[in-house]
């Protein structure tokens, strides 16, 4: 899908509100499409599984999903694969703090202990949940039992979820989602690729969340792109639901809060196509933002808590 900038300039300056509001709509009604779907099915599937790139919204999108099915009257978790990691021993820790492992490998996860664990959760039995600590790139149980009850839904939520070298549970007992931002924006001169979009929302999360400087997470771009490429992509074919993130006043709230930054790194072309499209756009003021958006995930303010 492609967006003309003109066509969103036309939106912002006639009426911002209304804009952000009916953008807001059109996203929560797709996602309720596919929560009556999930919900209609729960007896035989479960487990959702939910995937995407870095930058994709992931986390709203599960949380929005879960939302969703709990005012339908079935219970919902959230739960992170990102706790069902492998710890790192002292030689590959070492190795990580040189560079040289590959943080975003699939085989980081503890397939084994998922897989256990998901088919414990589907037939209601109980277990302990484990718990990851990327400090110290250790992991433990995290005292915290989990049982599903009959009727409640579980949503795990990870980069590597339709990976079926991960999952290996049945896909009767499981229903997969793909999130990512799929749409092309069309200026003067420009198409910007969907990945940019997601560079934007990565380094304005990174800064305000993680406190790093843009220059750092442009460092890691190609490394976490390559990545992406190698072990998200390939599987995202695998999915049952296909969403696609891209909230199209983003960018013009984006705007004023990148470009004054951006410029110090417009040696880099990625960065050079980014400012084109942003110098193009009409601003939207973040007080137009209302907690619902998806894009809260990185600007902060939103109706959930990370």
């Amino acid at each position: 899908m492609n967006i003309e900038i003109a066509r969103i300039n036309q939106e912002i300056e006639k009426d911002p509100k209304d804009y952000v509001r009916a953008v807001n709509e059109d996203y929560l009604y797709k996602l309720t499409q596919i929560a009556n779907d999930i919900a209609e099915n729960y007896s035989e599937k479960p487990v959702i599984l939910l995937s995407g790139p870095s930058g994709s919204g992931k986390t709203t999108t599960a949380m929005m999903i879960e939302k969703l099915l709990d005012d339908m009257g079935h219970e919902t978790h959230t739960l992170s694969m990102d706790n069902w990691f492998c710890p790192l021993t002292e030689a590959e820790k070492a190795l990580a703090a040189e560079g040289k492992m590959d943080l975003e490998s699939p085989l980081r996860v503890d397939s084994q202990l998922l897989n256990q664990q998901i088919e414990a959760i589907s037939a209601c039995r109980e277990i302990e949940l484990p718990k990851y600590d990327f400090k110290t790139s250790t992991r433990t149980g995290s005292g915290r039992k989990f049982k599903r009850n009959k009727g409640e839904i579980v949503i795990f939520e990870g980069i590597h979820a339709l990976n079926p070298a991960v999952i290996t549970v049945p896909d009767s007992m499981i229903s997969k989602i793909y999130v990512s931002v799929r749409t092309r924006i069309s200026g003067e001169n420009i198409l910007l690729h969907p990945s940019r979009v997601r560079l934007m929302r990565r380094m304005i999360r990174d800064r305000n969340f993680r406190k790093r400087s843009l220059r750092e997470t442009m460092n890691m771009f190609h490394s976490v792109e390559a990545g992406e490429n190698k072990y998200i992509m390939p599987y995202k074919y695998r999915s049952d639901y296909d969403v696609d993130t891209f909230m199209s006043y983003e960018l013009s709230a984006y705007r004023n809060d990148l470009l004054g930054q951006l410029g110090e790194l417009s040696d880099v072309p990625e960065v050079r196509e980014c400012i084109a499209v942003l110098e193009q756009l009409t601003p939207l003021d973040k007080a137009d933002i209302t907690p619902d958006s998806l894009i809260c995930e990185f600007i902060g303010n939103g109706q959930f808590k990370y």
